[in-house]
C-alpha cells in the first residue's frame, strides 16, 4: 500500500508542474508574441517481478510473464512552441511583427549587462541618455532593440515617421521631408528552441551552451536581409489556443483526481490491514 501511495504522490507533484504550465499559458493568452510550453511526461523507473516461475501453467496467457511496478511519472520536458501566432494589424508604426516562426528580434537588457531575444514587436521610444537630442527604440520593459550590428538603434529627435521594409530596414522622415536610413533590425534565428532560457518580459537568453556541448552556431544564427520577413503596423499575438489549453487542463485534472483517489484507496487498505485481528 505504501508503494501505491508513493507512486501516486509523485505523479500528482509532477502533474501539479503542468497545470501550472497550462495556467501560465492561459494568463499570457493575450501577450504580444507569447510563446506557449507543452509539459510532456515520461515514466520512473519500473520494477520487473517474476510472479510465475512455471510458464507451462500459463497457457494462453496473452501478456508477458511477470508484473511491471512503476514508480509514477514525472515532467520529461517542457517544450516551447514556436508556432506563428496570429497577425494584428495596428496603426502603430513602431508595431513590427516577425512572420517566420523561428526568428527572433535582437535587444540589450536595460543596464546593458546581457543580449536577449523576443517575439514582442511593440516597440517604443525614449531619450537617449548619451545625447538629448537622440531617440532610442526600446522594448516594452525598455530594453533597447538592437540592429544588425548588434548595436542600439539611434533616432534623429526631428523625426515625423517611420516606415520599415520587409527586409528589416528601418527609414524616418525627418521634419524637413528628407528620408534617412537609421538601422536594419538585428534579427536571428533560433535553431533549437529548448536551448533558449526565459528571464521574463516575454524575452530569453541562450542556456550554457558550452556545458551541454553545444556551439553557438548551432543553436542561433543572423538573419541575412533577403531572408527576413518583417509587417509594420501590425503585431503577432500570442500562439496559445484557448480551446486546446482548456482541454488539457481538464485532463490534468482529472489525472490529479485519479491520483488523489488512488491515495484514499491506499490509505482505506491500510486501515483494513491494521484491523484485522489475528
Amino acid at each position: 500500500m505504501n508503494r501505491s501511495m508513493i507512486t501516486a504522490s509523485v505523479t500528482m507533484g509532477q502533474i501539479q508542474s503542468q497545470l501550472d504550465t497550462i495556467s501560465h499559458n492561459l494568463t499570457n493568452s493575450q501577450t504580444v508574441g507569447f510563446k506557449r510550453r507543452e509539459a510532456s511526461f515520461h515514466d520512473l523507473l519500473s520494477q520487473q517481478l517474476t510472479n510465475q516461475s512455471q510458464e507451462n501453467l500459463e497457457v494462453g496467457r496473452l501478456t508477458p510473464m511477470g508484473l511491471t511496478i512503476g514508480a509514477g511519472a514525472k515532467i520529461g520536458q517542457t517544450a516551447l512552441r514556436l508556432e506563428q501566432g496570429a497577425l494584428q494589424t495596428t496603426d502603430r508604426e513602431l508595431d513590427f511583427a516577425l512572420t517566420k516562426p523561428n526568428h527572433f528580434f535582437r535587444v540589450e537588457a536595460a543596464d546593458g549587462t546581457a543580449e536577449r531575444m523576443t517575439r514582442a514587436g511593440n516597440f517604443y521610444l525614449t531619450a537617449n541618455a548619451a545625447n538629448p537630442e537622440q531617440l532610442t527604440l526600446v522594448t516594452a520593459s525598455g530594453d533597447f532593440l538592437l540592429d544588425n550590428q548588434g548595436e542600439r538603434i539611434i533616432i534623429p529627435e526631428d523625426f515625423s515617421s517611420f516606415q520599415l521594409h520587409n527586409n528589416g530596414q528601418l527609414l524616418v522622415t525627418l521634419a524637413d521631408g528628407s528620408v534617412e536610413e537609421v538601422a536594419n533590425l538585428g534579427i536571428r534565428q533560433v535553431h533549437n528552441a529548448q536551448l533558449l532560457v526565459p528571464v521574463g518580459e516575454n524575452q530569453f537568453e541562450l542556456a550554457d551552451l558550452a556545458t551541454l556541448g553545444y556551439a553557438e552556431a548551432d543553436v542561433i544564427e543572423d538573419v541575412n536581409a533577403n531572408e527576413i520577413a518583417l509587417m509594420q503596423k501590425t503585431l503577432e499575438g500570442s500562439n496559445v489556443d484557448m480551446a486546446k489549453e482548456m482541454s488539457d487542463l481538464m485532463i490534468a485534472q482529472r489525472h490529479y483526481q485519479f491520483n488523489s483517489t488512488a491515495i484514499s484507496m491506499a490509505d482505506q487498505m491500510s486501515g483494513l490491514v491494521n484491523g484485522i485481528r489475528g
